[in-house]
């Protein structure tokens, strides 16, 4: 499949909680960029779901972001970390806490 995206998104894992209502599930980042990022997940909610999603740093910022999600693949949990892309991408749309940490992150990470 060809890649549709313009801007290429950075390989890193952070942990990350996220929910419709309310940031209540687990999850890892595969990777991210200003815009965007992508959520490992088995169970992915459905494109156009808007999420409430807090990213763990490194340094131990908090970031709150609202983002939506833009497409999905489920894949059984058992092979979650042997299937290709299972999970969701999203796109970030507002900011609640973090934003500046967050691009910092982004801007040091290599593709």
């Amino acid at each position: 499949m060809a890649e549709k995206r313009d801007i290429k998104r950075k390989k890193k894992r952070l942990k990350i909680r996220f929910g419709v209502e309310e940031a209540t599930r687990i999850a890892f980042t595969e990777d991210l960029s200003n815009h965007g990022l992508f959520i490992m997940t088995g169970q992915p909610e459905n494109p156009g779901t808007l999420l409430l999603i807090e990213i763990y740093l490194p340094d131990e910022t908090t970031v709150r972001v609202q983002g939506r999600v833009r497409w999905g693949k489920k894949v059984p949990p058992q092979l979650i970390r042997v299937a290709s892309k299972g999970g969701m991408g999203v796109r970030l749309l507002k900011f609640e806490t973090g934003e500046d940490e967050y691009r910092q992150l982004v801007a040091e990470l290599r593709i």
